[in-house]
Formats: C-alpha cells, structure tokens, sequence
C-alpha cells in the first residue's frame, strides 16, 4: 500500500515559473551554479545553492550558508512571490526531450514507509551528504527538490492520468536547455489516493540523499514536538512518482585521471587478458556486456571472453559492476569509486564526445563508455535488498526545483 499525501504546495506565479525553476542542487557544481544564477535573480538556485551569493571559497557547509539559504528564500517568497495553494492537492508533473515524454504524480509520501522499506532503495548514502541536506531542510522548514520514485506501471492509474491532463496546465514553459515541463492541478485527489492504494511498493530512482534527509529532519523535529499526532507535515516528504515503463536512463560513464604507474601499452595488455578487445569499435557500446574504452586517441570495445561463465546474480552482472571488478581494481587499482579522486564520472546527455574532449585535452587518460542500466535492473536490485554501486544510473530528464514546494 502506498500512502498519498496532498499537500498545500508554496509555488511561483506563472509569469515567473521558468525564471524560479531549476536544476536540482546536485547537478551542478558551484561554480556552474553561479553562472546559471548570475543574472536571475529569481532562480531557484539562489536557495538550493546559496554559497553562489557569498564570496568564493566559502565553505558550503557552513552556517553562513544555512543562513543565506534561509534568507534568500525568505526573499524570494517576498518578491516572487511563491505563495501556498489554498487546499491539499495533488499535481501531474510531464517532462519532454526530444522523443521522450514521461508524467509524474507529484505528491508527499510517507516517511515510515521510507523507514520500514515501503519506500525501496537501491543506493547507499553518504553521511555528509545527508546532513548537508537535513540542515538545509531545517533551516527552511521545507523541502524544495522532489525525490524522484517509481512504481510498476499500472493501467488504472494510465487512465486517470490522461483524464486530467486534458484540462488547463498551471505550467507550461520550455527551459533554456530544451526541456519542456508542464505541471497540471489534480481536481480530484481522492481518486489517486485510492488507485495507490493498491501499489504494494514505491522505488526510490533517485534522490536517496533527499529522502534519508527528510527522515532525518523528521526525526528532529518529532524530539522537539509537543504532543506528536503522526499527522504534520514533516511526516511526509516531497516526491514526484513515475512509471516504470516511461523512463529513460542514460549511460554513466568513467574517465581515470591515471594509469597506475602502468604505460599506455601495458594498461592496454593487462586489459586483453582480462576482455576481448577489437580496435575502431563503435563509442557506444551495443548491447550490454559490451564497453567501448578511449585511449590514446582510439575506441577499443571490450567484451567477455566466451569460454568464461558470465557472472551471476542480480547486481555481480551489471555492467557498472563487471568493469569495476575486472578492470577498475584489479588493474588500476580503484577500489573505492566514491573517494579515489582518480575516477570521475560522466553521466547523461554529455555523451561520448565529453569523454573524447576530457581525454584528449589531458583531463583523463582513458575513459569507458557504457551500456545504460535499466529500470528493470533497479527494481529487482531493490526488491532484492542488494544495493547498486555508486554513479549506476543517470536519469534524464531532470525534474526542477522551487516549482512545487512543500513546508514542513
């Protein structure tokens, strides 16, 4: 059973919606972040990334920027101005690129679901990360950026879908980098609060820092109550829920600044007794089990050996995995993706061309092109209790933040 929760979202006017929205805080660096914001003063990011309106350097865990973030929220909902819809209600979020067109319930979801697995994840968390976002969502009093979930397609919930897409949007714009979001009131909640009913579990996709943050501050903030009813807000967080059958995950590949101390030539050795290896191979690979390599100014596609067995078991065979165990470590050395400064990632629209400019340029001396995850690889790695590792998924397109906000 999935609870749905309706919520009084603190949201823009329309004539300033596209000028509030933005990207979600960890897609962009600082420095990125400021040159998105630099002539916007409206933009989201002024609150989501506050070290961007404090002098360089600035640390961004400090309590100076807990405190810009607060006020420059405060201004923002002054001179926006966001203002709170009159009722709970519920929202239909639609996201397009290019081809692609997915739609999403927004809506709060429950924290005790997240607690006992309701909720399911896939992904370890970082504690600084965390705290990070439990400060920020304290010192707000809200949640800002939706946790992005999903859920195995269901036609009843299809149907109602399109029954209230029909009717006028709230939002309609195109961003600056192609995107069109289009967010719809839901006239009537009470028919998806009960069609969810009957969804046994949520998945979280991504945004597992957020959702560990709002059971956090949760936590928190039921110490500091008096007489705790389970009924306020901050027993609910912010989401936006697809299904499974309309989302597209993009490649996340790997580029190495080094190379071991190993030449060129005996990295590329110790690599054909590890895969089959084919020169001029095609940058993306096709098919999974397949990875294409950069080095040295030429694409190299790798494969497993036929004589060998091919791994078993649900998060040992995916392909982020295989190129970590096989390659990654044993070779290079890189036994910890999440802290070897060594490895970097590149994840979504950037493509193969990224990884050819990064290694030709000298930033990186080899790079991996990968076959994407799928969705289906997420929900049984989920189900399972088993966690991906790190940087396995890339989802494109990105959901905004500051369109739909939800106060705690």
């Amino acid at each position: 059973m999935a609870i749905i929760h309706p919520f009084r979202a603190l949201r823009p006017p329309v004539d300033r919606a596209k000028e509030v929205a933005s990207v979600p805080y960890d897609v962009v660096n600082t420095e990125e972040a400021r040159a998105l914001a630099v002539r916007n003063s409206f933009s989201f990011l002024h609150v989501s990334r506050p070290e961007i309106d404090l002098p360089e350097g600035t640390d961004i865990h400090s309590d100076a920027v807990y405190r810009k973030a607060a006020s420059n929220f405060e201004q923002l909902i002054s001179a926006c101005p966001l203002e709170p819809d009159p009722i709970p209600s519920l929202y239909l979020y639609r996201l397009i690129m290019g081809e692609h067109e997915q739609i999403g319930l927004v809506a709060c979801c429950s924290v005790d679901e997240y607690d006992n697995d309701l909720i399911r994840k896939h992904e370890r968390t970082r504690p600084d990360k965390v705290e990070d976002r439990t400060h920020h969502m304290l010192v707000l009093k809200a949640q800002t950026g939706p946790v992005f979930l999903t859920y195995r397609a269901r036609p009843e919930i299809d149907s109602v879908v399109m029954e209230t897409i029909v009717g006028a949007a709230l939002y309609d714009f195109t961003a600056d980098d192609g995107i069109r979001h289009t967010v719809w009131h839901v006239p009537d909640p009470v028919r998806y609060v009960q069609a969810f009913r009957d969804v046994p579990y949520l998945y979280i996709a991504d945004g597992h820092h957020r959702a560990a943050s709002a059971s956090r501050a949760r936590a928190e903030l039921k110490d500091q109550s008096f007489g705790h009813t389970g009924d306020e807000e901050y027993n609910f967080f912010l989401t936006v829920i697809f299904p499974d059958e309309q989302l597209q995950i993009l490649p996340y590949n790997r580029v190495v600044t080094e190379l071991s101390g190993l030449s060129k030539d005996e990295f590329l050795a110790r690599v054909k007794k590890s895969f089959q290896v084919v020169e001029n191979a095609d940058p993306l690979p096709g098919r999974r089990e397949q990875w294409s390599m950069y080095l040295d100014g030429r694409w190299y596609g790798l494969s497993l050996p036929p004589v060998e067995p091919k791994p078993q078991g649900t998060v040992a065979s995916l392909d982020v995995n295989i190129i970590q165990e096989r390659l990654l470590d044993p070779i290079l050395g890189i036994k910890d993706v999440r802290t070897d400064k060594r490895l970097d990632f590149v994840g979504g629209k950037r493509g193969t061309a990224e990884l050819q400019r990064l290694v030709d340029g000298g930033k990186a001396v080899v790079a991996f092109s990968l076959y994407p995850t799928t969705i289906d690889d997420l929900l049984q790695v989920s189900d399972a209790g088993e966690v991906m590792p790190p940087k396995s998924t890339w989802f494109e397109p990105k959901l905004r933040d500051g369109l739909l906000i939800h106060t705690i």
